[in-house]
């Protein structure tokens, strides 16, 4: 896959997305990603990308012209134009599944807003879909790339020691996951739980399983609407609400 992302401050982007695990993907070719600056595109001799809104108001909008001029320099390398996404507070909120649904992609380019907004040009011509990290407005569009692009690449094939480690995260299944432990095994007077410890396999999955569960009930209970739960896992969530319930009577 290859993910191009359009931005005033590359620098930030190349900074985080070229370490740890997204790095090495890149270096083993894995992945290819591509920062290009937009203000390298502009066509006046002061790089402005920036102008007042027509109609008045306050702060400042992106120009079209830089960013379409970058996009077609991007199309010439591409040889095709890429799955373009444009990061913004207006797009469909971003979430695994959609992380699972742009690895289908084989190409993407990202844009990175900024200031007030974007020239609505922009968007009509170039944008396929537009996608938001949450209900909140950052200073610019870096962080909220960073996060899908992060998403997406350790979802390829090869990115991750183990390819099916993240098919247990949290979300992949549709739960949250469970709780993690490791060495050592009492801190604190903290103890693991004894059923990690006994080697028994199929007696750790189910634990796991219902540890899932509980924590998607308590902490985001609206996730199991969209789940295909088992007939084993109605009878653990029977059992997670009868003692939750026998803990809010305790207290």
């Amino acid at each position: 896959m290859r993910i191009d992302i359009l931005s005033l401050f590359p620098e930030m982007l190349e900074a985080v997305l070229c370490k740890s695990i997204i790095g090495r993907a890149v270096q083993n070719n894995l992945v290819q990603l591509y920062f290009h600056n937009i203000r390298d595109f502009t066509e006046n001799k002061n790089n402005r990308v920036d102008d007042y809104p027509y109609g008045g108001g306050l702060g400042m909008v992106m120009q079209c012209q830089p960013i379409f001029s970058t996009m077609e320099h991007v199309v010439k390398q591409v040889g095709s134009k890429p799955h373009t996404i444009l990061m913004t507070p207006q797009g469909k909120p971003f979430h695994q599944g959609k992380a699972q649904e742009l690895t289908k992609h084989q190409n993407i380019a990202i844009i990175c807003g900024h200031y007030e907004g974007i020239d609505q040009r922009v968007s009509d011509a170039l944008v396929d879909e537009e996608i938001s990290l949450g209900d909140f407005v950052l200073t610019g569009g870096e962080i909220a790339a960073m996060a899908v692009t992060d998403a997406v690449c350790r979802l390829l094939p090869g990115v991750l020691k183990e390819d099916d480690s993240h098919m247990i995260e949290s979300f992949s299944s549709g739960l949250l996951e469970y709780p993690q432990y490791t060495r050592p095994p009492i801190f604190q007077d903290m103890a693991v739980p004894d059923i990690l410890l006994s080697g028994h396999h199929e007696n750790v999955d189910k634990w796991r399983r219902y540890q899932a569960l509980k924590v998607t009930y308590s902490k985001r209970p609206e996730l199991l609407d969209a789940v295909e739960l088992t007939k084993q896992d109605r009878k653990m969530l029977e059992q997670i609400k009868q003692e939750a319930g026998q803990n809010n009577i305790s207290e």
